[in-house]
């Protein structure tokens, strides 16, 4: 039974991918079981695919663009044809019997080579507003899992609502464990800082700005990304007072076992909105703030925040809005309220989807046993 993956360009495509082939291997218990990805090149992803037991091959990440830009017209004369002509070829090596595809840069070649070669196609999308490869793939995808109800274009007989699947790992973080893993001194209130695969430099920017206020009342973890890091460790002297060090833990990025004992141990989180990280924070019951990205595709980040904040389980920052005293107030009415943060809990649980991967894994069995 071989089923390949395509997608790629951000952790917001890798993880769910993941979460599914987990699952997949979890119900499927038969040894004849075979996992491929067939995407662009990351060596933080081919480590992580070989761990995972997936074969992955590689292909040219030539990108849709819906605005105007030199690379276009190298992409469209050279690195999106390449990539079908690689997809073609390493399709028909490796036959599989179905494709589930995350859309994203690298995606299209891949499932537009498997309607050609007729291997069905599954498809998830993750956000409201959906990626230019997805909308065009949904067109011959046989089923397209959507993580919002709301979420634009696709014809509806084919869409099944799922929610965004997240490693069920992910939920099973101890705040003991976390304590010891971040050396937390458990005094204060825990704030954590997530700026997405990509990291956030605005967001950053903001932490460094408001480091003094924040850890005179709270304990912070901060992911900033791993291409701001070294930045972020340089400056850090000029804003981080002696006596606030043991309250500032400042990480690139989170393994993850980290992340699973960070969502344990935090208090609120404040975070970007793609769809991977809403639906984490759901799934781990926290409160949290959500900054949108204002230049995401289609605007999407800031309607996944929306949808996602429509029953209290969020409050949302827009980033044109991010004033000091704005931010803390919103903190402080969070992290200050008992009342308020199990409203907010109560609301992100009753919105996530824990066993959105099982779901979608279950899908591709059935249709491969048919």
């Amino acid at each position: 039974m071989k089923i390949l993956f395509a997608g790629g360009g951000t952790w917001g495509h890798l993880f769910p991918i993941i979460a599914v082939a987990r699952e997949l291997q979890r119900l499927h218990t038969q040894d004849d079981l075979e996992l491929f990805y067939l995407g662009p090149k990351d060596e933080n992803a081919k480590l992580i695919l070989k761990q995972e037991g997936i074969k992955a091959s590689y292909i040219l990440a030539g990108k849709l663009r819906r605005y105007f830009s030199f690379q276009n017209i190298l992409d469209a004369l050279f690195n999106i044809p390449i990539s079908f002509l690689q997809s073609f070829y390493l399709l028909l090596i490796n036959r599989p019997h179905i494709i589930f595809s995350k859309g994203g840069t690298g995606s299209l070649p891949v499932t537009f080579a498997a309607r050609l070669l007729i291997i069905p196609v599954f498809l998830h999308e993750s956000d409201i507003v959906p990626g230019l490869s997805n909308r065009i793939t949904s067109k011959w995808a046989k089923k397209v899992f959507v993580s919002f109800e709301k979420t634009e274009y696709f014809d509806l007989s084919k869409v099944i609502v799922t929610g965004t699947p997240i490693k069920k790992e992910l939920l099973e973080g101890e705040k003991a464990s976390a304590k010891e893993l971040f050396n937390l001194t458990s005094e204060k209130p825990v704030l954590l800082f997530l700026g997405g695969s990509q990291g956030a430099e605005s967001i950053n920017n903001f932490v460094m700005i408001l480091l003094a206020d924040l850890l005179k009342e709270y304990e912070v973890i901060h992911v900033c990304g791993k291409r701001n890091y070294n930045q972020l460790v340089v400056a850090l002297p000029a804003f981080l007072e002696k006596e606030w060090e043991p309250y500032y833990h400042l990480y690139a990025s989170l393994t993850e076992i980290e992340l699973k004992h960070a969502y344990a141990a935090t208090d609120l989180i404040i975070s970007r909105a793609g769809s991977a990280s809403i639906f984490e924070i759901a799934g781990a019951g926290k409160p949290c703030v959500l900054i949108p990205l204002p230049s995401s595709a289609g605007d999407h980040q800031s309607k996944n925040a929306y949808e996602y904040a429509k029953n209290g389980a969020a409050i949302i920052i827009e980033q044109e809005n991010l004033i000091p005293n704005f931010f803390i107030g919103k903190i402080n009415y969070i992290v200050s309220s008992p009342t308020v943060q199990e409203e907010m809990r109560q609301a992100s649980l009753s919105f996530a989807k824990p066993l959105a991967a099982k779901q979608i894994a279950r899908e591709i069995l059935q249709y491969l046993q048919k």
